[in-house]
Parts: structure tokens; sequence; C-alpha cells
């Protein structure tokens, strides 16, 4: 699969800034360069040394399109493992255009999605999982997805597979030698260690599995739905939990015709908070709407915040323990907190009342001021705390790749079946059948088995330049 051509993309974001940075690479990528490269101190940079920076301008003919900076990293010592070169021009789009055109026209093609990151992993330069990574490294906008991607881009999750594959693999190899000698009936696997081994397997992958909950949300950010009756400062609370004026804050009941999504990282996770319509008897056809979504909402997200306004909750307390018990009956597997808004006009024996009354249904309760901002910390403290970010804090691996969950719960499916196989003396050659399979799955994790297919659906979403 891998091309002999020469590609070329802008490796920075597009549009005007500062600089830009311009990739080639490939086996000609370094006279390439040098047939539009100008050194100011006259140096032939196809007899430069690897990892070396050198100053000129790309010369178009006895045109001059810029002063640049121009970097070599010759073969295997390079991202790609093949002749990169890496052209820093000042970032007018004008000017990345006319040098990428130059470059076209000299022999270079445009590189395909990842096609840098797909070259390095042909190349041998990193696994599959390791690559996937790259992607989710780009896409990281908090401290947590952040410190996944740089674990699993150094090996940590491909390292873990290999070990396992390897000492499976070692199994499989005694367990195909006995098929040999299948009429002498002797044993080479050591069936007590193999049982040993397929137990640390089983456990291994049940913890990389269950791994997989923590880092999706990691990595997608927590749903949150803020629900509760019109006007009871749903907006102003999402306000004061991104510290901006997001949502539209009026006297008028049922401003929130729609929701309003938003994001904050709190404590280095991703939150994004959804802002619903009021929940009430409307005969208002789009509000009705926008309560209907409200429902939709709460089924999608992972936590519910319930608010409520101290004053009416004061007067209506036995209603608004009912809607409470009625959230907490159609969505019992969610979080539900209920957060009591505006408690600084209430006194601390009207507080300690409702506290009281709430004390019975068993939910996490919070009092706040989002007006005045009383209480938000707390709140947000409250909401870390329903991710488990034990295995985070301990640099444990986390899973956070939907393809990889998919191919540890199938070796996961076939460990069992060997381990069954095991356990009511199955045939060896019946058992090497499971353990192939389970081997086919590791491999499909680190890229030790792959097709076309799969290489293109993963580098499609890659950004073109990586």
């Amino acid at each position: 699969m891998i091309s002999q051509d020469t590609i070329v993309a802008l490796a920075s974001p597009s549009g005007a800034g500062a600089i830009a940075v311009i990739r080639i690479s490939g086996e000609d990528a370094i006279t390439i360069a040098a047939a539009v490269f100008q050194s100011v101190s006259g140096k032939n940079i196809t007899k430069q040394k690897t990892h070396t920076l050198h100053l000129g301008h790309i010369v178009d003919g006895s045109k001059t399109i810029d002063q640049v900076l121009l970097s070599i990293f010759k073969g295997t010592n390079s991202y790609t493992g093949e002749n990169t070169i890496e052209i820093s021009c000042h970032g007018s789009s004008y000017i990345q255009q006319q040098i990428i055109q130059l470059l076209l026209r000299r022999g270079c093609r445009m590189a395909n999605a990842g096609e840098f990151t797909l070259r390095s992993f042909l190349n041998g330069k990193m696994d599959l999982s390791q690559a996937e990574a790259v992607a989710d490294l780009i896409a990281s906008d908090n401290e947590a997805s952040h410190q996944i991607a740089m674990q699993q881009m150094r090996g940590g999750f491909s390292n873990e597979i290999a070990r396992l594959r390897e000492e499976l693999l070692n199994f499989a190899s005694l367990i195909e030698l006995e098929l040999d000698f299948a009429e002498e009936d002797v044993e080479f696997a050591d069936r007590t260690q193999f049982r040993e081994l397929l137990n640390r397997i089983e456990f291994v992958l049940r913890r990389l599995i269950d791994s997989f909950a923590v880092g999706n949300v990691i990595k997608n950010g927590i749903p949150v739905a803020i629900v509760g009756e019109p006007n009871v400062g749903k907006s102003t609370l999402l306000n004061a939990l991104l510290n901006e004026e997001r949502a539209i804050v009026s006297e008028i009941a049922g401003t929130t015709r729609d929701t309003i999504e938003d994001e904050l990282v709190i404590g280095g996770i991703g939150f994004r908070f959804i802002d619903t319509a009021g929940i009430r008897d409307t005969q208002d056809v789009v509000e009705s709407i926008g309560i209907r979504k409200t429902f939709e909402k709460i089924e999608q997200a992972q936590v519910v915040l319930y608010l409520f306004e101290s004053l009416k909750f004061k007067v209506q307390s036995s209603e608004y323990i009912t809607e409470i018990e009625k959230i907490k009956n159609q969505f019992p597997l969610k979080p539900l907190v209920v957060v009591i808004n505006k408690i600084d006009l209430l006194s601390e024996s009207e507080l300690l009342n409702i506290r009281k009354q709430l004390e019975t249904l068993n939910v996490k309760l919070q009092t706040i001021s989002a007006k005045e901002n009383l209480g938000v910390e707390d709140l947000k403290n409250q909401l870390l705390s329903f991710v488990n970010t034990g295995a985070l804090r301990n640099n444990e691996t986390i899973v956070t790749n939907t393809r990889h969950y998919d191919s540890l719960l199938k070796a996961f499916e076939e460990i069992q079946k060997v381990n069954y196989g095991l356990q009511t003396n199955l045939s060896s050659d019946l058992m090497a059948i499971d353990i192939k399979e389970a081997l086919y799955h590791f491999g499909m994790i680190t890229g030790q088995v792959t097709n076309d297919e799969l290489l293109g659906n993963i580098f499609a979403n890659f950004c073109i330049g990586k």
C-alpha cells in the first residue's frame, strides 16, 4: 500500500497567520525541495544532514515567492519513515498556495487525509492504535482527553495488548505442535500454566472493556441536562457555570423555546451543558415542541440537574417532590441532582426544612444562587464526582476508541471459549481455532492484521497534512 509518490500538504491550519508549515514526504522530497530552494549561505540541501534547519528563499525561476526556514528529516529519522521536508513560510494564504502549486508542478501530488500518519504506520514507525491516538491528540480539548491520547501515543495500550498477544501466541504454538504429534497423544502446553494465562488475559480484558465507559465520556464530554419549570433560573445557572451570557435571561416564562448547549471543562473533564425548555402544561405549540425536546435531552444526558426556585418550593413542596419522583422513576439509572436556586431569599431554618423534606428521596441536593454565584463551585465538584477519574489519576490504560472496544469484546468472547474448552477437555484442534480468533482480534487493534478498507476508514477521519 505504500505509494512511491512524493506527497505535499499544508500541515498548519488553513487561513492567514504569522507562519504556515508545508510538509513534503517521499523518496524525492529532498531533491524536489532543492529545486525550488535557495539557501542564503549557498548550501546544497541534498548534501546536508538530517534534522538540520536552513534559511533561504523559495523561488520559481527568477521569481522569489518567500523567505522560509526549511527543515530536513531523512529516511527512518522522520515522522513518516521516509525523506521529509517541512517548509515554514509566512502565513499568507497566497504564499501558501503559490508554494504548494510550485511543488505540485515539480512532481509532488496532494496528500490524502491522514496520509503522512498512514505512511508512518506502514513504515513501522508506530502501530495502528498509536496512529489513531494522533487524531485523538489533535482533537483533545481538555486535560483528561489529552492525557489519554498521549498515553496511547506512547504505546501504553498497544504494549499491554502486545504482551498478552505474545504470551497467547507462545501457547498457541505449543497447541499447534501437539496437533503434529496427535497420534502420540503428547501435551507440550502445560494446562495449568495455560489456565493461569487465560484467567490473567480475561482479567486484563475485562478491565480494559470496563474502562471504555469512562474513556468514552472523557473523550466526548459528559452531557448534563438542566431541567425544571419555566423561569426558575435554568438559563441563569448555565450562564453562571459558563461564566458568560450564553443563554437569554428574562422574567417572561418560556423564554427558552429550544435547547441551548455549551461546554465547560471541570477538573480536566469536559461537560456539555444543555439548557432545556421549561417543563409545564402549555397550549403554545412552539413551547410544547421545546418541552418534548427537553425529555429527549434527558434521555440522552448522563446527568440530570433538576432546578427549583426556592420560594416556590417552600409553598408547593409536595408538587415538586412528586415531579422529582416522576423523573427518578422514568430515568432510574441516571444520576439526578436536585438544585434549589435563589437560596439567598431563604432563612437558615427554611433551608433546613427543605433539606429534611428531600432526604427521603435519596437524591443529591445542591443549594445555589445562580444570580449571586453562590454554591456554583460546589455544584461543579458534585458533577465531577460522577466521573470515575481514579484510573486516570493512576495512569492506567483507558480505552476511548469504539473500534478497539469492539475488538476487545470479541477477543474476550474467544478467550472465554478457550477457557471453557480447557475446563471440559476439548480437543486441541478445536481450541486452536478459538485461540486463532482471539489472536486475530488482538492483531486488529495494533494493526498486525489489517486490510485496505479498515485503513481507509481510519485515516479518512484525519485532517489533510497529518
